[in-house]
C-alpha cells in the first residue's frame, strides 16, 4: 500500500496560476503549471507564476508535468521552470504541446522534454499509471487525469464542463468517467471557478447567435477582442462571419500563429482565403479579430486607443465588440476602456458574462462529476476560498460526507496512508514569483512597494560633489524632483530643502572624513519630515554624493 500526499503551490483560493501536486511515495506528479495575470495593482510585472521551489530541489523524483489543456492558467509556467528543470518531461494532448511550442521556440528553449499523450492511452511509471480522459473546455483536446495507484484512483479534472453537442475534439465521454468511477476513485480533485452559479453551464456557454446579431445591426467596420486560445469562441465569430461577406484581419502575432496553426490541424473550421492580410485593416467592411499576448486584458486595445498602433486607428464608424469577459481584478482597465471608447463616438457592444458563460463547470455540472466518480474524498480547486466553499456545498448536495471534503489553501498537505485520510500538519512553502520582462524571479514586494511610491508621490534626488582632499563642497546640493511638485512653483520649497541637504552634509563632515552613511540617513529623516509637513506626500529621496 502506499502514502500519497496531495497539495498545492498554486490555484487555490486564487484565479489562474494551477499548479497540483500529488506525491505517491517518493514519485512526484505535478498536474499542470500555469500563470496568473497582474491585475492594476502589480506595477509593470507582466505575470506571476508560482514558486516552485520544492519541484527544483526534487526534479529528480518528479515523474512528469502533465498538462490538463493549452490555457496560459494551466501551462504559462512551463517556460520558466523549464530554465531551472532543463530534464523533467512535460506531458500534454497534440494541440496542447502545439501551444506550448509557439511559446517555449520563442524563449529558445528545446522541445525535447515534450510528450505527447492520447485520451485512454495507458502510460505506465511502475506500480502507477496515468490515463488521460478527454473533457469539455473552451479549447480542443482538454483532458483531465486519472494517477492509478495501489489505493485507488486520483483524478484531476483540470476546466471541464457538460454539453451533449460538442462533439470531436471537444467531447466527453461520459462512459469513461462512469467506467473509472467503478474502478474506485480515492480522490476527486474538480475545478470551483463556477461553482457558485445555479445549474448547468450549457447552454448558457453559446454566443454565436448574438455574434451574428451584432454584425447584422452594425455596418463598417468591426473590431472584435478576444483571447487567443479561447479557440471554441473563435469557432463561433468565424462561424457567424462566414454568413456574411466580410473579410477577416489578424491582429497580433499569437493570435495569427495560433488561428493559422489551428486551422491547418483541423482544430478550427474557416477558409484561410477569408483571411486578409493586414494592409486591409482599414478597409472599411472588414472583420478584426485583436488579442493580447501574457499582458493585462485589453493591453492591445488600449494601445489603439491611445495612438500608439502604427497599424490602425479608430474612428466613430467602428463598433467594437468585447467578447473576452471582464474577469476579477480587470474591472477598472475595462470601465476605463469603455469610457474612451464612449469618448470617440465608437460604438461598443459588450457580450455580458453574466449571461454568457465561459465553458468551466457550474454546480450541476460539479455534482454530475461526482455522481460519476463517485469518490471517497473530495478535494475543490481553482478559484477564491468562497468558491472552493460553494464547490463543497454542491458535493454535500452530491451525497458527499463533509468529513471527506477537503477544503485547502496552498501549501497545506492532504496525506493518504492505505488509502485513509491521515491528519497531518505538513505545510510545504508557498509564494508567488512576478515576472517582469524575460528574467524569473526579477521582482519582488520590495520593487513592488518601491514603484507604489513612486507612482504615488514621485522622487526627489539630492545631489553634491564635494573636494576628495578638502572635503569642501565644490556643488550643490542641487534638488532635482520627478512626479513631486512642479519645480518653478516652488522655489521656496526647494531652497529650503538644499538648505537643510546641506546643514546634515556640514554635520558628518570634517576635513578628513565624511560619513556617507549618517549624510543619507540624516538627509532621508530631515528632508523626508520636512516635505511630509509642507506637502503631506511622502516621496522617495535618493542622494548622489561624490568626490572628485
Amino acid at each position: 500500500m502506499s502514502k500519497i500526499k496531495v497539495f498545492s503551490l498554486g490555484g487555490l483560493n486564487e484565479t489562474g496560476k494551477n499548479m497540483y501536486v500529488v506525491e505517491v511515495d517518493q514519485d512526484i506528479y505535478v498536474f499542470d503549471a500555469g500563470l496568473k495575470y497582474a491585475d492594476d495593482s502589480m506595477l509593470g510585472i507582466d505575470y506571476i507564476i508560482p514558486n516552485y521551489e520544492y519541484l527544483t530541489l526534487n526534479q529528480n523524483r518528479i515523474k512528469g508535468i502533465f498538462l490538463s489543456h493549452g490555457h496560459d492558467e494551466q501551462m504559462g509556467a512551463i517556460s520558466d521552470m523549464l530554465i531551472d528543470m532543463p530534464n523533467v518531461k512535460i506531458y500534454g494532448t497534440k494541440f496542447t504541446l502545439e501551444m506550448l511550442k509557439q511559446e517555449l521556440l520563442t524563449e529558445h528553449l528545446s522541445l525535447d522534454n515534450l510528450i505527447e499523450v492520447k485520451p485512454y492511452k495507458k502510460v505506465n511509471f511502475g506500480k502507477n499509471s496515468i490515463f488521460p480522459v478527454s473533457l469539455t473546455h473552451s479549447i480542443p483536446d482538454a483532458v483531465g487525469y486519472v494517477l492509478n495507484t495501489l489505493d485507488g484512483a486520483i483524478f484531476y479534472t483540470g476546466n471541464f464542463m457538460f454539453d451533449a453537442t460538442m462533439l470531436g475534439n471537444y467531447k466527453t465521454d461520459i462512459g469513461k468517467l462512469a467506467y473509472i468511477g467503478k474502478q474506485g476513485v480515492l480522490c476527486l480533485l474538480s475545478e470551483s471557478l463556477y461553482a457558485d452559479k445555479r445549474g448547468f453551464t450549457s447552454p448558457n456557454h453559446r454566443m454565436q447567435a448574438s455574434i451574428m446579431e451584432a454584425l447584422n445591426k452594425n455596418d463598417g467596420r468591426i473590431i472584435c477582442n478576444v483571447y487567443s486560445t479561447q479557440i471554441y469562441r473563435i469557432q463561433e465569430i468565424f462561424n457567424a462571419v462566414s454568413k456574411t461577406e466580410r473579410k477577416v484581419v489578424l491582429l497580433g502575432k499569437r493570435l495569427e500563429s495560433v488561428i493559422n496553426d489551428a486551422i491547418d490541424m483541423g482544430y478550427i473550421n474557416f477558409d484561410k482565403k477569408r483571411l486578409a492580410n493586414i494592409k486591409h485593416v482599414n478597409d472599411e467592411n472588414v472583420f478584426v479579430l485583436i488579442s493580447d499576448e501574457r499582458e493585462k486584458a485589453f493591453s492591445n486595445l488600449q494601445r489603439i486607443l491611445k495612438g500608439y498602433d502604427k497599424f490602425i486607428k479608430l474612428n466613430s464608424d467602428d463598433t467594437v465588440i468585447l467578447v473576452s469577459p471582464i474577469y476579477d481584478g480587470s474591472e477598472k482597465r475595462a470601465a476605463d476602456l469603455l469610457d474612451r471608447l464612449a469618448r470617440m463616438g465608437v460604438n461598443t457592444i459588450t457580450i455580458s458574462n453574466k449571461k454568457y458563460l465561459d465553458l468551466h463547470a457550474s454546480s450541476e455540472d460539479l455534482m454530475m462529476m461526482i455522481n460519476l466518480m463517485n469518490p471517497k474524498y473530495y478535494f475543490p480547486i481553482m478559484g477564491d476560498y468562497r468558491l472552493q466553499v460553494e464547490n463543497a456545498n454542491a458535493a454535500k448536495q452530491a451525497g458527499m460526507k463533509e468529513d471527506n471534503i477537503l477544503l485547502k489553501l496552498n501549501g497545506q498537505v492532504v496525506e493518504f496512508v492505505d488509502g485513509n485520510l491521515v491528519d497531518s500538519n505538513e505545510f510545504i512553502h508557498v509564494d508567488d514569483i512576478m515576472i517582469d520582462g524575460k528574467t524569473v524571479g526579477d521582482i519582488g514586494e520590495l520593487v513592488i512597494k518601491d514603484r507604489e511610491a513612486l507612482s504615488d508621490n514621485g522622487v526627489v534626488i539630492v545631489a553634491a560633489t564635494v573636494n576628495k582632499q578638502t572635503k569642501e563642497i565644490l556643488a550643490g546640493p542641487e534638488i532635482l524632483t520627478r512626479g513631486f511638485i512642479y519645480v518653478k512653483d516652488n522655489a521656496e520649497l526647494i531652497n529650503e530643502a538644499a538648505k537643510i541637504s546641506l546643514e546634515v552634509i556640514k554635520e558628518n563632515t570634517n576635513s578628513n572624513y565624511i560619513d556617507f552613511n549618517k549624510v543619507k540617513t540624516g538627509i532621508r529623516d530631515k528632508l523626508g519630515k520636512y516635505l511630509y509637513k509642507e506637502t503631506e506626500c511622502r516621496p522617495m529621496i535618493l542622494i548622489v554624493l561624490q568626490e572628485v
